[in-house]
């Protein structure tokens, strides 16, 4: 088990405390992805291509940050129109009556050195249940526009069926066509909005 020294921490919160303040995802310059096995030998891969979301970063003290993000779920996009349509229908993501992916945190957890266990409510359809990603902090600055950025990479895994997406077929060899356990890869900038926000 992983245990921090006051000292470390002490140097976590000065090095983060300027950068407390309220930040929205650049969907631009971000990445919010997904992978799942396919035929039990590789590995689809895919995105959303729209979402937006807000971080609200308590520098002083990071355990007090909030995220929240909401994806569009009729923007996936596996590079194949056929598979992406499947996907949208019915038998899976149904987007035609539930359009949103939602997370909001409910607990953030300090691991090591800009290394975080980010605890939440994952809401797929209408089933909610909790999330942990895994939460690596990648620095912060200004960019040529003179907006302020922070970034981070993050992983989680879960399995489909918990919230209801059920459907697969069997194969002649053995086995199900499409795994169970979904990981979910983001890769997050976001940029300092307005102080009265930040407030």
């Amino acid at each position: 088990m992983f245990v921090r020294s006051d000292q470390a921490a002490a140097r976590e919160t000065n090095s983060y405390a300027e950068l407390t303040g309220a930040y929205t995802i650049d969907p631009v310059h971000s990445t919010i992805g997904f992978s799942v096995r396919h035929a039990m030998i590789s590995n689809v891969r895919g995105r959303f291509t729209r979402y937006e979301g807000l971080v609200k970063l308590d520098g002083s003290s990071p355990a007090g940050s909030e995220a929240y993000v909401s994806v569009q779920m009729d923007s996936l996009d596996t590079g194949i129109q056929e598979r992406d349509a499947h996907l949208k229908g019915p038998e899976f993501l149904d987007s035609a009556t539930f359009p949103l992916m939602a997370f909001r945190s409910t607990g953030i957890v300090p691991l090591d050195d800009d290394v975080f266990r980010l605890d939440g409510r994952l809401r797929i359809k209408d089933i909610e249940l909790p999330l942990a990603l895994d939460i690596a902090f990648g620095g912060a600055g200004q960019d040529a526009f003179g907006q302020h950025r922070i970034g981070f990479e993050g992983t989680a895994t879960l399995r489909r069926s918990d919230w209801g997406l059920t459907w697969n077929s069997a194969l002649e060899t053995g086995g199900v066509l499409i795994g169970d356990k979904v990981t979910l890869t983001l890769d997050i900038s976001a940029v300092r909005v307005d102080e009265v926000l930040a407030a």
